[in-house]
């Protein structure tokens, strides 16, 4: 795998969605050709390409071939709501997500905040009970779903709460996505990567962010590559380093900017 020591390179296909990359397969070119060792497509995408008459297991095969490996999916299912007909609905939807993970030898699928994000008061060992239900859902498919955090959420927003949810499951396999730009933009600081271990951290999402607009106002939007804005990265590198952590950096953005230049230049200038 292509890496910086001791970590291994993805890329997030949300940082490509240019006009010369519109499908799956074409993001897939991209990140081989850029040099990554991994991929981290959206369920929505592989949604498409299903849904346009391809094969997953031709797609395995492309994305084997191309020596990438898929790295984690990006889904929004709603795992964690307190409605359980709409929680039923939410479980069905993370079932096609692992089978989808399955077909692609890719064991592991972010669970965020989706149907939670804009409530509050919400007792959180509740959500870590619902969290190990998904665990045990995604056993039958080899697949761990990785608790994400968002940072502008008021329902898990923070990784603190990601860690009570994990910590809270009693299960093995419980672990957390750590993404730079929504630890900024839920606390402002990474005093908590302190509090990691290699087996409590299942995959990290590098960005950085500008020293404007302020932290209350960021969005999405505004995460540029890493090195380009203000982030402590030497202290979170090192943070990471220290708790263990030898997996993937997945580079995820939404720059509209970055997504009007060729996909090729981006993935590149990324890695």
């Amino acid at each position: 795998m292509s890496s910086v020591a001791p970590f291994q390179l993805c890329i997030n296909t949300s940082t490509i969605r240019c006009a010369d990359a519109p499908a799956l397969t074409d993001k897939i070119d991209v990140a081989a050709r850029a040099g990554f060792a991994g991929i981290e497509p959206w369920v929505q995408e592989l949604d498409a390409f299903v849904d346009g008459g391809g094969a997953l297991r031709e797609l395995a095969g492309r994305i084997h071939d191309a020596g990438l490996t898929v790295c984690n999916l990006i889904g929004f299912f709603e795992w964690a709501v307190p409605d359980e007909t709409r929680r039923a609905a939410g479980i069905a939807a993370a079932r096609k997500a692992f089978a989808y993970a399955q077909a692609l030898d890719c064991t592991c699928v972010a669970a965020p905040p989706s149907g939670i994000n804009t409530e509050t008061g919400l007792d959180l060992r509740a959500i870590a009970a619902r969290y190990a239900a998904l665990i045990d859902v995604g056993r039958e498919y080899g697949v761990t779903p990785v608790v994400e955090f968002w940072g502008a959420a008021t329902t898990l927003g923070t990784l603190g709460e990601a860690l009570l949810i994990a910590a809270e499951s009693g299960r093995a396999e419980a672990c957390v996505l750590a993404d730079i730009f929504h630890m900024y933009k839920g606390t402002g600081h990474f005093e908590g990567l302190q509090l990691l271990g290699p087996a409590s951290l299942g995959l990290v999402h590098v960005n950085d962010y500008p020293a404007a607009p302020p932290r209350a106002t960021i969005g999405d939007a505004d995460r540029v590559y890493p090195g380009d804005g203000v982030a402590p990265y030497p202290r979170i590198m090192q943070a990471l380093h220290r708790a263990g952590y030898r997996g993937v950096l997945s580079l995820e953005l939404f720059n509209r900017s970055y997504w009007a230049q060729p996909a090729f230049e981006v993935a590149v200038t990324g890695f």
